[in-house]
């Protein structure tokens, strides 16, 4: 049975409207696969306004506590989105990062996956079940809750995919999918339908507005997972991104991992 990795970032998952339309594109995916596990990160802009909060305390609040605070955001976005699939008749079941197995080293605010254990997220598959995962969060071996980073939740989906030899990763954006440069700022920006790992990292270094995290793409390149970059308004858009012969030979342009998925 093929597994099927999906991940919402924020502005898909920006209000309760917006939860409607991401269960309508996983009800489609379910037609089509057996197996499939869904990426959440924070509603909108949830993660800064509980930044903000923090910083009226303090203007450098402990790294462990502000990781106790952000990793609230992603919680919430994976309960709303089971309850909306509940609604429509399908058995969902919502999971923390810690929960779903993502293990961590310990370094809070900016942590690296160690491992990725997913003994609670397969009895799930196998009953069917489409199993909603909190991205941007695990737990160190320590227990404690650590956070990845701005686009954390894209290692996330790629982590979980490596564990569970998914058939690939589909990440739904706000653009249409990959382009040359930002669409939004430059109207002459090429979009690229279908590009290699190493063409799709050396446009998200250089860009300010990153589509994909790097350490996302770093993870697929070293495990094979392919990825497609489509909108979550645009239905059949996207921007696939497989493994090219050159992408064997090219040293990796961001840093190196302090650890990754076995």
């Amino acid at each position: 049975m093929e597994t099927l990795v999906l991940k919402f970032g924020g502005a898909a998952l920006r209000d309760l409207g917006q939860f409607q339309k991401v269960a309508d594109i996983i009800a489609l995916k379910k037609n089509s696969y057996d197996r499939l596990v869904v990426v959440v990160s924070a509603m909108g802009k949830m993660t800064d306004e509980l930044l903000s909060l923090a910083r009226q305390i303090m203007p450098d609040p402990p790294k462990r506590e502000q990781d106790m605070l952000i990793s609230v955001g992603e919680r919430i976005s994976m309960t709303l989105l089971a309850m909306v699939l509940f609604q429509r008749g399908y058995q969902a079941i919502s999971l923390t990062g810690s929960q779903a197995g993502i293990i961590t080293c310990g370094r809070h605010s900016d942590a690296r996956v160690l491992d990725v254990k997913p003994r609670r997220i397969l009895p799930h598959l196998d009953e069917g079940k489409i199993v909603i995962v909190a991205g941007f969060q695990g737990v160190s071996s320590d227990g404690e809750i650590t956070t990845l980073g701005r686009g954390g939740s894209d290692t996330t989906a790629v982590a979980l995919a490596i564990a569970l030899k998914a058939t690939r990763v589909e990440f739904y954006k706000d653009v249409k999918g990959i382009y040359s440069a930002d669409p939004k700022k430059d109207h002459t920006a090429e979009y690229l339908p279908e590009l290699t790992y190493i063409e799709a990292l050396k446009i998200t270094m250089k860009s300010e507005r990153k589509i994909l995290h790097p350490r996302a793409i770093e993870l697929a390149i070293k495990n094979n997972i392919p990825l497609l970059v489509s909108s979550f308004e645009e239905e059949g858009s996207g921007s696939l991104i497989i493994q090219d012969g050159r992408d064997l030979f090219e040293k990796p342009i961001y840093e190196a991992l302090e650890c990754s998925v076995q």
